[in-house]
């Protein structure tokens, strides 16, 4: 049996969210071992002066717990 556990995190990057997908991916892989899912909950853009100058997006991050497979 396998146990999973899921965080929430916010990423941001000045290029894109695919970017920012992957900056928070390589956080959080930094932290948590036994990632196997990302999940995109939500994409927003912060605008300055009629320009996007920064892209979130928030994810649910999935990993399973060690030990817990018998």
């Amino acid at each position: 049996m396998t146990i999973a556990s899921v965080s929430t995190i916010r990423s941001t990057s000045p290029i894109g969210w695919q970017d920012a997908l992957e900056r928070g991916h390589e956080r959080a892989a930094q932290t948590l071992r036994g990632i196997t899912r990302l999940e995109v909950i939500e994409e927003r853009a912060r605008v300055e002066n009629g320009k996007i100058t920064e892209f979130v997006v928030t994810l649910k991050v999935v990993f399973t717990l060690e030990g817990a497979s018998d």
